[in-house]
């Protein structure tokens, strides 16, 4: 499975990702997308969170990667998806449900889901959490607007009621913090034996 470079070993497909369109800018933020999303996944690994969500931490950006993908066999999958330039011109882009799709042909729930509520979680946050809004980057602010905006009340019960939801607000603050140019995270080749271990075989 290791030596694959195709859809049919995802890992290595991932590792791909993070290696070449992961190496752009990070949307008016100090780093990179894979920097941010290493990040992200240091932070939930030394908050001890279990293997899921650390790795729904490292992986929770990926939508906003794979709509330039041109690794062999996925190409038909991504193409036409709006890109990461679409939400900072004001489209949004839906990553986080264009990457939680995508995550969900190989890995569980406990992994997917997270990262399909990781923008809700934001919403949420600066819906039911003083101050929480007034923390956020400029970055992140704009793209709040893009994305809906704090939620409404019944947006919030909406949200309260997610299986996932307490996942998706950790790794929303794992993602707030994730953003120090100055940070060396582990690099994704120490998380392949976790990602390994959580592949569904789907």
């Amino acid at each position: 499975m290791a030596g694959a470079t195709t859809v049919s070993d995802p890992v290595e497909t991932l590792a791909r990702l993070f290696a070449h369109e992961g190496a752009h800018d990070y949307f008016g933020e100090p780093v990179t997308q894979a920097a941010h999303m290493l990040q992200a996944a240091a932070l939930a690994s030394a908050a001890g969170a279990p293997a899921p969500l650390v790795a729904a931490a490292l992986l929770h950006d990926v939508g906003h990667v794979v709509g330039g993908l041109s690794v062999g066999g996925l190409s038909g999958l991504v193409g036409g998806l709006l890109s990461a330039d679409d939400l900072m011109a004001g489209t949004d882009n839906r990553h986080s449900d264009v990457g939680a799709a995508w995550l969900a042909r190989w890995f569980p729930p406990a992994v997917t889901e997270p990262v399909r509520l990781h923008v809700a979680a934001k919403r949420y946050l600066c819906a039911v959490e003083p101050g929480y809004l007034d923390r956020l980057s400029p970055a992140s602010t704009y793209t709040l607007s893009v994305q809906g905006g704090p939620m409404s009340a019944t947006e919030v019960a909406a949200f309260d009621a997610e299986p996932y939801g307490r996942d998706a607000i950790a790794l929303r603050r794992w993602d707030e913090a994730a953003k120090d140019p100055a940070a060396t995270p582990a690099p994704f080749e120490s998380y392949r034996p976790l990602l390994y271990r959580l592949l569904t075989g789907a």
